[in-house]
């Protein structure tokens, strides 16, 4: 069984690492954060994510960590790099952190006196960046010769937090992109052994993965533009009701039921950015990907149209409280990065007779570290309910589904629900529900 290393013990790094080594292998992972690496050898989750302070205990040792790129590369045959590629100004991806890790590698390698070793490249880059920057700065500090010495796969994830351990072990497909067919055997070998389920392993050219990668984010969002155009299309129309129509689309096998309900813009790390830089990938092709920009801008109209539910809703209430319940991107995860709960209550904080107020299941420290004294914070779900005139759900918690007339007190009037998760007979006569995507009579 191969040796592996991982690069990077983040959020995507460490439970990468950790499904690895539950699965048998002798796994070294290296950060050049000294707590993440001391929380691994101690047997601890460096970050949160569902299951995997679970994986690691399972690991039995065989998950260990350094600050040393040398030990990658003495101690491990294949390398994944999981480090962040953050988003340039002109929208493409920046392999800064990439290009340092390999110098780092590379000059390892230089050192040591073996037959091969196989780099793994899974954070996401913008299409031609393996080959064109990558791969010759690994042949120039290693004097090694690709294809001979080494050998690179582009190979991204396709998870998403809150649910990345069962995303990595049970994926739809893997990604792929070989620099030769030994590249892309060994590596597939690894997936044959990890994946608890038979994923179609798509194998490709380099250049054709990494196109892939964010073609098909930039699909996905485009899917859920589309969604939110129709939700707010059936919110004047009486009668229409979106759920049906969504789930009578996605009933087509042309379409799946994926990314097509309606609700708020969407968010996180990964789809934004993804498919600004499948814009940016366009126009270095000289061409216009007109459906990726309209998709943009569709997603920033619905930041919009919840952010004048809430001031035409306020004009009206008896104080200025608005509160939120949710503040991640998405259920299940801390994360707050271009979640549509802040993009709104930045935009409400510009209104200097509105306060808010927060609630989140996960994401209350980094709600405080981004915010500061700005806002206020709810202690629970009824705390916020309890100051807060108008309610915004942007988030599908569980906490919030049970929600009901005995969670809320005389004084809120109005809910806005964004994903139509409550029964409004349930809220009682005083609460005006509103739902995106629903006609209000």
């Amino acid at each position: 069984m191969a040796k592996l290393s991982v690069i990077g013990l983040g959020k995507l790094g460490a439970c990468s690492a950790a499904c690895f080594a539950s699965k048998g292998f002798d796994v070294i992972g290296v950060d050049i954060n000294k707590d993440s690496v001391d929380a691994i050898n101690k047997g601890r989750a460096p970050v949160y994510e569902p299951r995997l302070q679970e994986l690691i205990t399972a690991s039995k040792g065989k998950l260990k960590a350094a600050q040393d790129y040398g030990e990658a590369i003495r101690k491990s045959d294949i390398t994944f790099l999981i480090v962040p590629t953050p988003s340039r100004h002109d929208g493409h991806f920046s392999d800064m952190y990439l290009q340092d890790a390999l110098r780092h590698l590379s000059k390892a390698l230089k050192q040591v006196n073996k037959q091969y070793h196989l780099f793994v490249v899974t954070s996401t880059v913008s299409p031609g960046t393996t080959e064109g920057n990558l791969i010759p700065l690994i042949e120039s500090v290693s004097g090694k010769k690709l294809n001979t010495s080494f050998g690179v796969c582009y190979n991204p994830e396709f998870i998403a937090l809150g649910s990345v351990i069962n995303d990595f072990l049970n994926p739809d497909m893997v990604l792929i992109g070989e620099s030769d067919k030994q590249a892309g055997d060994r590596l597939a070998e690894v997936y044959r052994t990890v994946c608890e389920n038979e994923p179609c392993i798509a194998r490709m050219s380099v250049i054709s993965a990494e196109i892939a990668k964010i073609s098909l984010n930039s699909y996905i969002t485009m899917k859920i533009s589309f969604a939110n155009t129709l939700a707010n299309i059936c919110e004047h129309i009486p009668g229409a009701d979106l759920d049906a129509i969504t789930s009578a689309l996605g009933a087509d096998r042309r379409v799946s039921p994926y990314y097509i309900k309606g609700g708020p813009s969407y968010g996180g790390p990964c789809f934004p950015r993804d498919n600004k830089a499948f814009i940016a990938f366009a126009k270095t092709c000289n061409r216009n990907a007109a459906l990726a920009e309209a998709t943009d801008v569709v997603n920033q109209v619905q930041g919009r149209h919840i952010i004048d539910l809430v001031l035409e809703n306020l004009s009206s209430s008896s104080n200025n409280v608005v509160g939120f319940l949710g503040l991640s991107y998405k259920p299940g995860t801390p994360v707050i990065e271009e979640s549509p709960a802040l993009k709104i209550i930045e935009e409400l904080r510009t209104k200097t007779d509105v306060e808010i107020i927060v609630y989140d299941p996960l994401a209350m420290d980094n709600a405080r570290t981004y915010f500061g004294d700005n806002i206020l914070y709810a202690s629970s779900v009824s705390d916020c309910l309890r100051h807060a005139t108008i309610c915004v759900i942007t988030t599908q918690a569980d906490e919030f589904r049970t929600l009901s007339e005995s969670c809320i007190p005389n004084g809120l009037t109005t809910i806005i629900d964004c994903w139509r998760m409550l029964d409004p007979a349930k809220l009682g006569p005083k609460v005006k529900y509103m739902a995106v995507g629903k006609h209000v009579e």
